[in-house]
């Protein structure tokens, strides 16, 4: 696997999956009190974590996107 994401993608994913996590479990907005809309976004910030982890997006694989350098 290459890696297909760049560092500012990279620390966006980041920080949009640290503020669903924490919006999913800490903020107690009512909102996120309905299961259906807290752990979609518990999984949604999961993944965006997991692919900031590893550097490589499926879905910019399938596109043939590349944010990062060569």
């Amino acid at each position: 696997m290459t890696s297909n994401v760049g560092t500012i993608d990279r620390i966006l994913r980041a920080a949009l999956g640290v503020g669903l996590l924490y919006l999913a479990f800490f903020s107690g907005l009512p909102a996120f009190d309905g299961a259906l809309l807290k752990y979609g976004a518990a999984i949604v910030g999961a993944v965006m974590l997991i692919v900031a982890a590893t550097r490589m997006c499926p879905i910019y694989s399938i596109l043939g996107i590349k944010t990062c350098r060569t």
